[in-house]
């Protein structure tokens, strides 16, 4: 009977197939442009529109990625913007962000469904919508031309759809606990730091890495907006900054598009089994 249960559970020699067919076309449209920029970045400059096209560079070499250092000579200061900005980010969005999934998953209280659709509306605004009310905002309190420009609008953006992520993984935590807590004197706050917390840290790690891609990767438009000093400029708008002048050197833009997003990358990849722990620890049900 066991055997049986085993070769129902198996699959067969086509699903097999489909299945490595579908994974290798998402993968090749996923790393696809990836792949390509990276060849751009070994190609030198007057063969990259050579015809015919050749996937391969022919004499490539990494000569780019140690020139575009001399082109950007603020270069390492973009990148340590955008992590600097990033991490803020971060760091705001979870202090604010905890107490409140905590409230919304745990507390019953009149309008929160209402207020919490209304959180999750404030994503389908771009942020090119509100442009003009911001700047008219960073100036009234003296924060254009400084890393609060920047910060503000990312965590405002941010924090909706951190809010919805983590008051679900909070709600999969059993109700008990807190009511165990709750008749032997504990308050809110003493169930949310020594109960909830502890518990919820997997789903705290994934709203973190997912802020920071989200602010690692939204600094464009709000800082090419309300920003101009060069030493307060993250990657995106300090590159888009240089290399918009005049020509467009694009072997080397890509060496440093990969030179930029490679700290991240690395940070992503640490924290991979942490991300991959929260998912799926928030899919079972406790």
């Amino acid at each position: 009977m066991m055997k049986k249960n085993a070769m129902i559970d198996r699959y067969r020699w086509w699903e097999v197939v489909l299945m490595y067919c579908g994974i290798f076309v998402f993968l090749f449209f996923v790393l696809a442009p990836f792949i390509e920029g990276f060849l751009v970045s070994l190609k030198p400059l007057g063969l990259l529109f050579s015809t015919p096209y050749k996937f391969l560079p022919e004499n490539g070499s990494f000569k780019a990625y140690f020139t575009m250092w001399e082109s950007v000579p603020e270069f390492g200061r973009y990148i340590f913007n955008s992590f600097f900005i990033s991490t803020v980010i971060t760091a705001v969005v979870l202090i604010l962000v905890v107490p409140a999934s905590y409230a919304f998953a745990r507390i019953t209280f009149r309008g929160s469904g209402t207020l919490l659709g209304a959180f999750l509306a404030v994503n389908m605004f771009s942020g090119a919508v509100l442009l003009i009310p911001l700047f008219r905002l960073m100036r009234a309190y003296g924060m254009l031309n400084t890393y609060w420009s920047m910060i503000v609008p990312g965590v405002a953006f941010l924090i909706p759809t951190a809010i919805w992520l983590l008051s679900t993984y909070m709600r999969r935590i059993p109700r008990e606990l807190d009511e165990a807590a709750y008749v032997d004197g504990a308050s809110h706050f003493y169930i949310l730091r020594r109960v909830i917390l502890p518990l919820a840290m997997p789903g705290i790690t994934v709203v973190a890495i997912t802020t920071f891609i989200g602010a690692y990767a939204q600094q464009f438009i709000f800082a090419l907006t309300f920003n101009s000093k060069t030493e307060y400029m993250p990657l995106p708008i300090g590159l888009y900054a240089y290399f918009g002048r005049q020509e467009v050197i694009w072997n080397e833009l890509m060496a440093a598009s990969f030179v930029g997003i490679a700290p991240a990358m690395i940070l992503i990849f640490a924290l991979q089994r942490y991300l991959v722990a929260g998912l799926t620890a928030g899919a079972v049900k406790q």
